[in-house]
């Protein structure tokens, strides 16, 4: 990657600049995805890295009026209508319906979308009522992301979740009655403390709770986070890597078993439920960015919005950023392995002949695939190269070579 190099402020760090200066470069964007970042939160857990805090409700309504003056800039930047729309965060539906509509309606209005376009939106499930429910439906949202995360009261406690197991089938069912029918419910496993016994009753409530979508992620002790100075400072104890193993094999043989195609390494969905913008960034597609921290990339740039709310309010229309990096030929192939390969189905054999036939990296790449195939960590299989059932659990070190 060749990085784009900002003015330094006083102290060396980068200045933000606005994401018009690379309008140029920008010209060539043809982004079919559009994500949303809204930071608020009822509480920062203490395991999470997005860019969140604590909401006291005071700045909602300029973070809407300026997200929707961001949204009409950025619309420069789309040539045809966009098949995905993501609101994540932070809690989006910690917003207040009245400003909650005003967002989804501002968006439709001032960018051109698909007549079939997926809109997904997260969600905690005790922000969900009645009348944010009926919120999400009348403004187009066709998918909500639950933030589960575990039906376990000790394990919730653990992940700092402020919210009662029951609350995410009260939330669901609300949902559902407002016509919202394409539902995910995000889990984690691998929790301190947590016992293969209680991650098969997590997913067995889940799996009786009749979701489209299951996103199942291990613990990671993200640098930077309390969780992470927690672990440093001997507070907590990771769980042992072949109970977590166990774990996610169980997720593996329950889920297929229950009907659910693995489609990435950590996502499964009911046949032609996969998530729609997520596919967007695993296939190596383009998506523009609105809101403070949000990443987007497109023509060959990758950028993200400064990750201060007050910084990015200040700023406008078009969003403040902190870092730009210009991929190279180099840094593209990385990037397509390191996204293409996370599909359980993997790439395609001339896909990945092209590009091990480009690149200085190359002869390090194939002997990495090599290798991993030697071991039964990948395998050619129906012309197409992906790991094997064994190999995903190692995943994360190949994709690192090939990156």
């Amino acid at each position: 990657m060749e990085p784009v190099h900002l003015p330094q402020a006083a102290g060396g760090q980068a200045t933000a600049r606005p994401l018009s200066a690379w309008l140029p470069r920008l010209a060539a964007a043809r982004p079919t995805g559009a994500y949303v970042h809204v930071p608020f939160c009822f509480h920062k857990c203490h395991y999470c890295d997005f860019y969140s805090f604590v909401d006291t409700k005071d700045r909602q309504e300029a973070f809407v009026d300026r997200l929707l003056a961001e949204a009409r800039a950025m619309a420069a930047l789309v040539h045809a209508p966009l098949k995905t729309l993501f609101v994540g965060g932070g809690t989006p539906t910690l917003l207040t319906d009245e400003r909650l509509a005003r967002l989804l309606r501002g968006l439709r209005e001032q960018l051109p979308w698909a007549d079939d376009a997926e809109w997904t939106v997260e969600a905690n499930p005790e922000t969900v009522t009645v009348s944010k429910a009926d919120v999400l439906a009348s403004s187009g949202v066709t998918r909500v992301s639950m933030g589960a995360q575990s039906f376990q009261p000790t394990l919730l406690r653990q992940l700092e979740r402020h919210h009662e197991p029951a609350s995410v089938a009260r939330a669901m069912g609300l949902l559902r009655a407002a016509g919202i029918a394409r539902l995910n419910i995000d889990l984690i496993f691998a929790v301190p403390t947590s016992t293969l016994e209680a991650w098969q009753d997590d997913l067995a409530q889940a799996l009786a709770l009749e979701p489209d979508h299951l996103s199942c992620y291990g613990l990671v002790y993200e640098p930077g986070t309390p969780l992470r100075a927690r672990l440093e400072a001997g507070g907590v104890q990771r769980l042992d890597e072949d109970l977590e193993a166990s774990m996610y094999e169980h997720t593996v043989n329950t889920l297929a078993a229950a009907g659910f195609h693995h489609y990435e390494i950590s996502n499964w969905a009911r046949p032609g439920q996969e998530c729609r913008h997520n596919l967007l960034y695993w296939e190596d597609g383009e998506w523009i960015a609105m809101g403070p921290s949000a990443s987007g990339h497109a023509a060959g740039l990758r950028w993200k919005n400064v990750a201060v709310l007050q910084e990015w309010l200040e700023e406008g229309p078009w969003p403040p950023v902190r870092s730009v990096e210009a991929l190279d030929e180099d840094g593209r192939i990385g990037e397509a392995f390191l996204m293409g390969l996370r599909l359980l189905d993997g790439m395609r054999s001339d896909r990945v002949r092209t590009l091990l036939g480009r690149g200085e990296r190359a002869p390090r790449r194939k002997a990495a695939i090599e290798a991993a195939i030697a071991r039964g960590d990948m395998e050619w299989s129906d012309d197409r190269l992906r790991f094997s059932e064994r190999g995903v659990l190692t995943s994360d070190s190949v994709l690192r070579e090939l990156l």
